[in-house]
């Protein structure tokens, strides 16, 4: 029989090695009880003096009671101000009226946050009939503040989550207590915190979900036990929560992933256990981070697709047999002819996001831009001018009034034309360069009452059908392929500027890469010869909508552009505070809210990582080399490589992978990351001032020197929120850039603009 191997856990789990091999001995709920003293290097010092007792176990609900009530009183401080609509509360808020209304929409992130946002404006009164028009419109009578007091509400648990995290991985309810008051007294935390954003919420599930891992792991003892099981499930309900806000939830899937194969890889070498047993480790964690988290998050899309079922300004994002979903949307309950035919009147919708309707009318391209003939775009909305003729490239097709014309369809490899219906010009392509796209064929309509030139002539093609087959509506997607110059019909998502109606620019390409912007699909059809069918055959399944959303979300993020005039910034900016967003006012007569973290705080978050690092060098160093450490050191020194290593990891998988992102970033995607480096900067000077005190004799002076380094730090938190509190509750008078303004003295870096 094998002998298990030294230190493995009786309950088969996971038990963190001692830093620098020293070995602890068990309690009951798997707690480092003691550990056995080093001995002492001949020539060596004399022992360090003990650091400083931990407080009593009693002290720690009173702590966590105390760090919760200034959070919420923090968070919850002139929450009513100002009484307007305050930066992207207008994106928002008005999602949230979106869903009491049960209006469609679209927008770049997943439903979850925006649906929690529109239930809390339900429980709380609001009717859903502010519109939300622009940041600065009042909110008079309507009730905003129950979406306001629900963000705030789960901000304000950011501190005590935060606070319960450092202590489970430090034991040091000072580490604890530091960290809470960061977060507690960080300008940028609270403002983020007052308004209807989606910040608050990822942050909730966010730090909920990091606070359930490290409880999961204080558990690894009692394995498959209520308080497991109970850990494990809830960190997989707070994956889902924090991925069905923003995917940058799936940041901290990550973190959590890794944590997990950690875990199984040291089980695999606890030769005590068996492959069953290790088997059924595995199944548990794949059960509840893997399968519960995807069951909730695809739940999460049910419910917004079956609340949001009437028409609204989101339907032109997607395809046109999810469209024929919506009551209200012109496809609703229509019956229309299945298979295309010649001299059935249509429209052809582009299949890139908010692609448009392809479109014509009766104004020319200016002078100078290509030829001077009739302008072809892609329209957003529905319009007469959007129908098209679909007639045979050689002849005319007999009038659809003629009831013994026969009917002949429209087939993939056809060689076709489309005739403007309103002003009978056909669809026309020639080598003049596109308005907008350098070496894309410009497109116009050309001819009278259908009679052009060969340059009309289009080859209709499938994707992925043969030649012959019948082609349908909505379901079908097609390209059109120019005879003449073999370019492809496509819609380029360039605004035309005021001449083209600021519609979308329609280019032929000659790039042959088949993509969203080169394929279309049929919508309407108009053929009365033809039987019609009820489009609810053609609806798509659930599983394809999913599908569609997410391709339509990720889209859009990628395509995300800054507004003129709007404020962003680069990931190297936000450690260092260097530039806020202005939240509400612009002037001096204005109510004036500005997000910028406490400086003090900010700064000394980014000296601490570097504090952190040679602290983490240094310790391994020491146990790499065979230093003799007390048992105190020992379990520092563990703190800092484990419990540090664990927060210093989430902070990098939070931050780097904006360096990579390619759409627009603003300050706000820091605060994340900046909660690690807040949950790092208590555990760091936490075990800075212990080291500290640890070699210092007698105990009193230890005591001093632990006691008055943590009271400074305190006390310099506080005195900088106490300079720095107008930029969150609200500012009126002269600019920070004014001598005479309260607020002149302040202003530390001249990218900041209060």
């Amino acid at each position: 029989m094998r002998r298990a191997r030294p230190g493995a856990a009786r309950g088969g789990g996971p038990r963190m090695p001692a830093a620098g091999g020293g070995q602890a001995e068990l309690g009951p709920r798997g707690g480092p009880l003691r550990r056995r003293e080093s001995r002492r290097v001949p020539g060596g010092p004399a022992r360090p003096a003990a650091a400083p007792a931990p407080p009593p176990a009693a002290a720690r609900p009173a702590a966590l009671a105390l760090v919760t009530l200034l959070s919420f009183a923090s968070r919850f401080h002139r929450l009513p101000e100002p009484p307007h609509v305050c930066w992207d509360e207008t994106h928002f808020g008005k999602m949230g009226s979106y869903y009491i209304n049960r209006t469609f929409f679209f927008d770049v992130h997943p439903p979850l946050g925006k649906m929690l946002i529109g239930l809390a404006g339900y429980l709380s009164g609001y009717d859903g009939t502010f519109p939300f028009q622009k940041p600065g419109d009042r909110y008079e009578q309507h009730n905003y503040m129950g979406m306001r007091g629900f963000c705030a509400f789960l901000g304000s648990c950011l501190v005590p989550f935060a606070y319960l995290t450092v202590l489970e991985l430090s034991k040091s309810l000072p580490a604890a207590l530091l960290t809470a008051f960061i977060l507690i007294f960080d300008t940028g935390c609270i403002t983020l915190s007052q308004y209807i954003l989606l910040d608050p919420i990822l942050m909730f599930f966010l730090m909920g979900a990091v606070l359930s891992m490290v409880k999961s792991n204080s558990c690894a003892d009692r394995p498959f036990s209520a308080s497991w099981w109970f850990w494990l499930s809830l960190t997989g309900v707070n994956l889902a929560g924090a991925t069905g806000v923003k995917f940058v939830g799936l940041f901290v899937v990550l973190l959590v992933g890794l944590n997990t194969i950690y875990n199984l890889w040291d089980l695999l070498g606890n030769l005590s256990l068996s492959l069953v047993m290790f088997g059924k480790h595995l199944l548990a964690r794949v059960l509840c981070l893997i399968l519960l988290p995807l069951a909730l998050y695809t739940a999460m899309f049910a419910v917004h697709f079956t609340v949001l079922n009437k028409s609204g300004p989101g339907d032109g994002f997607f395809s046109s047999a999810f469209q024929s979903q919506l009551i209200g949307n012109n496809l609703h309950n229509v019956s229309v002819p299945e298979h295309l035919a010649y001299g059935s009147v249509v429209t052809m919708k582009n299949l890139r996001m908010a692609g448009g309707y392809l479109h014509s009318h009766w104004h020319l391209y200016p002078e100078g831009i290509g030829a001077r003939q009739q302008q072809v775009t892609a329209y957003l909305h529905k319009d007469s001018n959007n129908l098209w003729i679909i007639k045979k490239h050689d002849s005319d097709t007999a009038d659809l009034s003629v009831p013994s014309s026969p009917v002949e369809f429209v087939r993939h490899g056809d060689i076709i034309r489309l005739e403007h219906k309103e002003t009978s010009r056909n669809l026309h392509s020639h080598q003049h360069e596109a308005p907008l796209t350098r070496k894309h064929f410009q497109v116009t309509g050309y001819g009278i009452n259908g009679t052009g030139d060969s340059n009309d002539f289009w080859r209709i093609e499938v994707v992925g059908r043969r030649t012959g087959k019948l082609i349908k509506v909505l379901r079908s997607q097609v390209r059109l392929t120019h005879v003449a110059t073999g370019c492809i019909l496509g819609s380029s998502g360039k605004t035309l500027p005021k001449w083209g109606w600021e519609q979308v620019e329609v280019t032929c390409t000659p790039y042959l890469k088949e993509t969203p912007n080169s394929l279309w699909n049929f919508e309407d059809h108009i053929n009365p010869k033809l039987p019609n069918i009820s489009l609810d055959v053609l609806k798509p399944s659930f599983a394809e909508i999913l599908l569609e959303s997410h391709m339509v979300m990720i889209r859009g993020n990628s395509g995300l552009k800054p507004k003129d005039n709007e404020v962003t910034s680069k990931p190297w900016h936000w450690p260092i505070n260097y530039q806020g967003l202005r939240f509400s006012g612009v002037n001096e007569t204005d109510y004036r809210v500005y997000l910028l973290g406490n400086p003090v705080i900010w700064w000394l978050n980014l000296v601490t990582i570097g504090l952190y690092l040679l602290i983490t060098v240094s310790t391994a160093v020491a146990l790499k080399r065979g230093i003799q450490l007390t048992s105190e050191l020992k379990e520092l020194s563990r703190v800092v490589l484990h419990g540090g290593g664990q927060i210093m990891l989430g902070w990098l998988l939070h931050y780097l992978p904006f360096f990579m992102m390619g759409r627009v970033l603003y300050f706000h995607h820091y605060f994340p990351a900046m909660l690690f480096s807040s949950m790092l900067t208590g555990i760091t000077w936490d075990t800075l001032l212990k080291f500290c005190a640890a070699f210092l004799s007698p105990s009193t002076t230890a005591r001093k020197v632990y006691g008055g380094g943590f009271l400074a730090l305190v006390l310099l938190i506080m005195y900088s929120f106490y300079l720095f509190h107008p930029l969150s509750y609200g500012m009126i008078g002269p600019m920070a850039s004014d001598p005479s303004s309260p607020m002149a003295g302040l202003r530390w870096m001249d990218s900041w603009e209060f």
